[in-house]
Formats: C-alpha cells, sequence, structure tokens
C-alpha cells in the first residue's frame, strides 16, 4: 500500500539510482510539489519495504536492460551495455509496484524499456538508425495521438519535439501486450511512449525522453511531473 503520511505533506517520490544521484530528476520532481527520495539500488534490500515508504517511483535512465530478461542473448554486433546487479535490483521492485495496482509510476527512457519487459515484452537491441539520426540533433519529433491519455496528462497532442536519445527501443513488434501507445515516431515506427490502461493500473506511464532536462523541452512536458506528483497525492489523473 502506498505509504501513509498528512495529507498537507508533499508526497514521497523514489528516484531509482545505481551509481550515483542524477540532481535533474529530483529537481524536476521538487518543482512539481514532490519529495524526492534516492532509491540506491546498489543497497536496497526490501522492495515491498521500499514502496511503503514512498507515494510514487519514478524509474530513471541508464545502461541496457540484459537481453536474458526477455528470453534472448546480446548479440556482439549490438553493442549492448548491461548492468546485471542493477536489473537483478530493479525488476522486484518494478514487478512488486505494478502487482500493487494503484500505485504511480512514472518511467524514463531506460525505465520505460524496463517497463516493457517487465510487463512481458521485448526490445530491439540496436537502433543504429535511430542513433545515428540523433547525432549533434537532440531534438527530434514524435506523434502523440489526440485522445490518448499522454494528451490529456500534457494538455496537448499531435506533433511535438522530444531529446530522446537511445540505441535500444520497442516496435508494436516488441510491446508488452498490457501496454498502450502513447508516442510514436513516424519515421521508424519506433514507440516513444506506454501508459497501462486504467483497468490494470491506476496510474502507470512511460517515455523514452527525458522531461526532467527541463531546459531542453518546452513547458507543457513539465506538465507530465505535475500529473504524476498529483497521482502520488492520490488523486484521479
Amino acid at each position: 500500500m502506498p505509504s501513509t503520511r498528512s495529507a498537507s505533506n508533499p508526497p514521497v517520490i523514489g528516484i531509482t539510482i545505481f551509481e550515483r544521484e542524477k540532481p535533474d530528476y529530483a529537481d524536476a520532481v521538487r518543482a512539481a510539489g514532490g519529495e524526492p527520495k534516492w532509491i540506491a539500488l546498489k543497497t536496497m534490500e526490501s522492495p515491498e519495504k521500499t514502496l511503503d515508504a514512498i507515494d510514487g517511483l519514478l524509474l530513471t535512465g541508464g545502461t541496457d536492460v540484459e537481453p536474458r530478461r526477455y528470453g534472448e542473448e546480446a548479440r556482439p554486433e549490438a553493442h549492448v551495455e548491461s548492468n546485471e546487479e542493477r536489473d537483478a535490483k530493479e525488476f522486484p521492485l518494478i514487478e512488486k509496484a505494478l502487482a500493487r495496482g494503484d500505485f504511480p509510476v512514472l518511467a524514463i527512457c531506460r525505465g520505460m524499456q524496463a517497463l516493457n519487459v517487465a510487463m512481458g515484452g521485448k526490445l530491439i537491441q540496436d537502433l543504429p538508425k535511430h542513433r545515428l539520426l540523433e547525432q549533434g540533433k537532440l531534438l527530434h519529433e514524435v506523434f502523440v495521438p489526440p485522445g490518448c491519455r499522454l494528451t490529456h496528462l500534457l494538455g496537448i497532442g499531435g506533433f511535438m519535439k522530444v531529446n530522446s536519445r537511445h540505441h535500444q527501443g520497442l516496435t508494436l513488434l516488441e510491446k508488452a501486450p498490457g501496454l498502450l501507445i502513447s508516442a510514436f515516431s513516424l519515421k521508424d515506427g519506433i514507440i516513444e511512449a506506454v501508459d497501462s490502461p486504467r483497468e490494470q493500473h491506476r496510474w502507470v506511464v512511460g517515455v523514452q525522453w527525458h522531461p526532467e532536462n527541463r531546459d531542453q523541452l518546452a513547458a507543457h512536458h513539465q506538465r507530465l511531473f505535475v500529473r504524476f506528483v498529483e497521482a502520488a497525492k492520490g488523486q484521479d489523473v
């Protein structure tokens, strides 16, 4: 169950880290009205106790997910850089959070990929064309379908610029059966955002881009953190 605390206090948002803290995530949570709490995966002992102490879970970027997590071996040409120790700690945390049903989860970059794998999906081990297109040009265009949940959360839909930077990803073929597509790239069909239906989870959203880098994106991207914090307060958003 979510942590029990006074309604007047800001909700506590657990932010996953492995080697070091990443201030942009904490700054974005604070700006949205939440209280950041670092989850040091390396020393985390109990996923249940960790979740009991927070009101929402923020899954951050980082190394690749180990392909064996989705039934494949790493291909040499894919240059997979995984951290099995991180996977071993983070995946049980994701699974326990999802099992609660009403626990808010925001998954960013690697976080979205891990969310997809935890829910039964796979990943494309390497996207060389995607990576080449983004060299020297951080922003690229995605399409957020009007009427989808992400459009509601951001207050805007259609074409928009995002700052995703990843060499792995997923298309419809790799997407977990329980996830909906919230954004995608028209150039290559790469899925750039997902969410879980309300019937399954009250608030579970993943994006491939980095809304925590507030200086790189339009202001409407910060609404994602605001809505996440509101969900952690128990609001219906």
